[in-house]
């Protein structure tokens, strides 16, 4: 034993070789060869030249020079390294574990004692290192080869092995082996160490083991015992996940427990109809725990319910979080045959109370509620916990505060004994989005203390006010825009025969006559009334549409300049782009139109100056459904959004945004059709557009547009090329116009329009191109012309709405009869809004109103030519 402090005695190591004994052997090796160098002046000095003795003294005065410096700096050590104080070494030295110190050879620097004795060595070159001890035990080798090899690439490890014999020879041994626990860690590098050494500590914990066993052992009695029980057992985590559930409940809902699994259910899994909302309800106090006795039905794996009786206790956190719950189920009188006791009745009727799907509560004369369903508590959720009931809270508490004096009516009405008390139509006090209808019934058999009053049965009307107020808006916006469409119609005819008439005149004229500019300026009106019709079809959605295959991406970016120059300088455009936008089928002309009109509109709501950001992504089917938008189908779709930070729109005005002539803007600043051609665009091309605003944050327009899939077409044979051919006239038209071509015919025309003035107009514009025009006011009266000219037609031109007989009635006709006779349409509507009524495979041109004097002309060229 050595001395420590205050006379403290701690047992000595068995074995410490870190004084590093061979420091000492180095210093007097030192000293030897400088005694030797010494003695050899002193013989052979008188020998040696002055010159070569004073550079040797030279050499060695250097030599002695570096080596005081480099131990002045600590880069050279004199003196043997220092062994740890006394505290240290007293902690060490006087642990119950065994510690041993090797180095990376194996060979043992240091053992306390108690690794002498767990090891059987008493002396110091009994002490074996802890490979080769346990090496040659076939339970501790494996554990040993997987230290050793974390040892080497300098990490810590653990393992716990068990011998059948002590590793100390002269130990008691337990009857079923001793258990060991090794660990080891690399040290740092010591001073004066060449390599970093290896700490290995060793414990016996054999008792600690056996403690373990034993209550293992007691919980798996308790385990099985409550697994068995004659009562059923669930515990839930705080977010209701089922973290265990004894094998008698197991077995009521015929669940497999080799299958179960912690967390794979939940607490709303086991739960039949609404009696969750009785399980929420019971709230405990932040701290404390709640203990509810409920009467409600279980659902057994195969759908059928189990009418139990619940002890639910739930605990909460100090913090006021939920917590743990734990739950004893009681089975009922009744479920399997046995008889029906009063209290088994009154079970049973609470059963069919908290299933109904109707929200239940029943108040006093005063609006106190005495009584609720599972049903009424899941409406009201978040408004009255079980400790507001048990309170006496006031019916009041679940009513919008609008609908006080009407609630109060009606239970005075209840009160009187009236049998036909009209409904009360209310909102969510916190949600004024849900609506509800009160419906109060006056209680007439009291019981014996007259406390219950009325019965209040309430129904969730949101989705039906909804569904009115979408229908009230669905007729609303169809009767304008059928209104629209019959202005546009009407209004085309009238500019179609303007524009014949002024290019008429035009005609005789010299751009010097002084006539010439008056008839410029009203043929410039007339265009311009022309996009305004344009507007209104676009509304009513029967404007024509050239749908192709575009990328947003590409479109935005060739759009992204003009945008630019239209908002102005004090408005930045910001446009984030999604990646791999898939493709979508629309007009690119018209959807240009709309993202125009969209950030004009952008650009007006910020007088001074903001940011216009215009957002592109794919949006798949699960993520549009969760969006939750009325009327969008959960489909893919290519979401385009244009935001603003402007002033933002009122809720009063959001719903009347789309419609035609409406607007905020200053007289003479705005017509009202801007976005509802916006609207009519976006739904003739099949997608949806939806209005964010906040008032004062800014208005956001998210448009969605069908994933468009390519579809291999199928051969149509040529009637269908035809068709392809005939049907991209207008673009061709349009190409035509700015070019210089002869536009004269000699073909026999049949023109068939119901409003004289533009068939007037139309006849003599072809006539002054070399045709041969007939007239005819009507399909009825063009088949008679046909007839009288025995089919000697080369073409047809005529109007698709007319009386009597329209043009694809007409055209169905003539085909009859002259299957190869050339067709163009006229019409200021869509040419898919007729061209659906006409067989597939039937081919004709199409002119759209209004038109001018080169259109009708080029159109009827190309359809001859054609």
């Amino acid at each position: 034993m050595a001395a420590d402090i205050k006379g403290q005695a701690y047992p000595t190591p068995i074995v410490d070789r870190s004084a590093q004994p061979r420091r000492v052997v180095r210093l007097i090796v030192l000293a030897a060869v400088l005694i030797g160098c010494a003695a050899a002046f002193v013989s052979f000095g008188d020998r040696m030249s002055p010159g070569f003795v004073l550079g040797l003294l030279g050499v060695l005065a250097l030599i002695g020079i570096f080596f005081i410096v480099s131990a002045v700096i600590g880069f050279v050590q004199v003196m043997p390294y220092q062994q740890a104080d006394p505290i240290s070494r007293s902690v060490i030295d006087s642990q119950s574990e065994g510690m041993l110190i090797t180095d990376r050879k194996g060979r043992v620097v240091y053992a306390n004692r108690a690794y002498g004795r767990l090891t059987g060595a008493e002396k110091a070159t009994d002490v074996q290192s802890v490979e080769a001890l346990l090496s040659r035990n076939k339970e501790a080798a494996e554990a040993v080869y997987r230290l050793t090899n974390l040892l080497r690439d300098g990490q810590s490890g653990q393992e716990e092995f068990r011998l059948t014999r002590a590793l100390n020879p002269h130990a008691n041994g337990a009857a079923g082996g001793r258990w060991y626990r090794l660990a080891g860690r690399p040290l740092a590098f010591l001073p004066g160490e060449r390599e970093a050494l290896l700490a290995w500590q060793i414990t016996d914990v054999t008792r600690e083991r056996e403690e373990q066993e034993r209550f293992f052992k007691e919980l798996q009695h308790a385990i099985d015992y409550l697994d068995h029980a004659p009562a059923g057992f669930f515990s839930a985590g705080k977010t209701g996940e089922i973290v265990y559930i004894n094998a008698t409940l197991a077995d009521w809902l015929a669940i497999d427990l080799t299958k179960f699994r912690p967390g794979s259910m939940t607490t709303a899994d086991l739960i039949a109809g609404e009696g969750m909302a009785l399980i929420d309800s019971v709230q405990a106090e932040p701290g404390r725990n709640r203990t509810a006795t409920l009467d409600l039905d279980l659902r057994k794996t195969n759908g059928q319910s189990v009418p139990v009786r619940l002890v639910h206790r739930v605990s909460m956190t100090r913090d006021g979080a939920p917590g743990e719950s734990r739950t004893i189920v009681l089975a009922r009188g009744g479920s399997d045959g046995g008889d029906y006791s009063a209290a088994a009745a009154e079970m049973r009727f609470t059963r069919f109370f908290d299933n109904t799907p109707m929200a239940i509560a029943s108040v006093d004369g005063d609006g106190r509620i005495l009584r609720t369903n599972a049903p009424f508590l899941k409406v009201f959720s978040g408004l009255l916990t079980r400790d507001d009931l048990d309170r006496g809270a006031r019916f009041d508490a679940v009513l919008h505060e609008g609908d006080h004096a009407g609630f109060a009516l009606a239970l005075a009405d209840a009160r009187d004994g009236q049998g036909d008390i009209p409904p009360v139509d209310t909102r969510h006090p916190s949600d004024p989005e849900r609506y509800f209808r009160l419906y109060v019934n006056a209680v007439i058999d009291h019981g014996k203390d007259r406390e219950e009053e009325a019965i209040i049965y309430v129904v969730e009307t949101t989705e039906q006010k909804a569904l009115e107020a979408q229908m009230a808006q669905t007729q609303k916006m169809n009767a304008v825009g059928t209104l629209a469409g019959g202005i546009a119609h009407d209004f085309n005819n009238v500019l179609t025969a303007i524009l014949l008439s002024s290019d008429h005149l035009l005609l005789s004229l010299r751009p010097s006559d002084a006539s010439f500019a008056d008839l410029m300026e009203i043929k410039r009106n007339a265009n311009r009334a022309a996009v305004l019709v344009r507007q209104l079809l676009a509304f009513s959605r029967k404007q024509t549409m050239r749908p192709s295959v575009l990328n947003m991406t590409d479109v935005i970016g060739d759009l992204r300049m003009l945008i630019d120059r239209l908002t102005g300088t004090h408005v930045k455009l910001d446009i984030e782009y999604g990646r791999d936008l898939w493709p979508v089928m629309t007009d690119l002309g018209q959807f240009e139109q709309v993202l125009i009109n969209l950030a004009v509109n952008a650009r007006d709501a910020m007088p001074d100056g903001g940011t216009i950001t215009i957002r592109t992504r794919n949006m798949e089917k699960d993520a549009v459904a969760a969006l939750n938008y009325r009327g969008l189908e959960a489909a893919d779709h290519v979401m385009i959004e244009v935001a603003d930070e402007g002033t933002g729109i009122a809720p009063d005005i959001l719903d009347k945004i789309f419609e035609p002539f409406f607007t905020t803007k200053d007289v003479g600043k705005g017509t009202g059709l801007g976005l509802s051609m916006v609207y009519g665009i976006i739904k003739q091309s099949g997608g949806y557009i939806y209005p964010i605003s906040e008032v004062g944050q800014g208005t956001t327009f998210r448009i969605f547009l069908p994933r468009h899939v390519e579809t291999e077409q199928p051969d149509a044979g040529t009637d269908a090329v035809a068709l392809t051919e005939v049907k991209a006239k207008p673009a061709e038209t349009s190409k035509a116009a700015t070019e210089p071509v002869d536009l004269t015919g000699s073909a026999v025309v049949l023109l068939v329009e119901d409003e004289e003035a533009v068939r007037r107009g139309g006849k003599r514009m072809l006539e002054t191109r070399g045709y041969t025009v007939h007239e005819a006011a009507s399909g009825v009266e063009a088949l008679e012309v046909m007839e009288e000219l025995e089919g000697a037609v080369d073409i047809v031109v005529s109007d698709v709405v007319m009386p009597e007989m329209d043009g694809p009635t007409l055209l169905r006709e003539l085909r009859k009869d002259y299957p190869d006779l050339k067709f163009v349409f006229v019409s200021g509507y869509a040419e898919e809004a007729f061209a659906r009524n006409l067989p597939a495979d039937a081919t004709f041109g199409f002119l759209p109103k209004p038109f001018s004097l080169k259109q009708l002309a080029t159109t009827v060229r190309d359809t001859l030519n054609g």
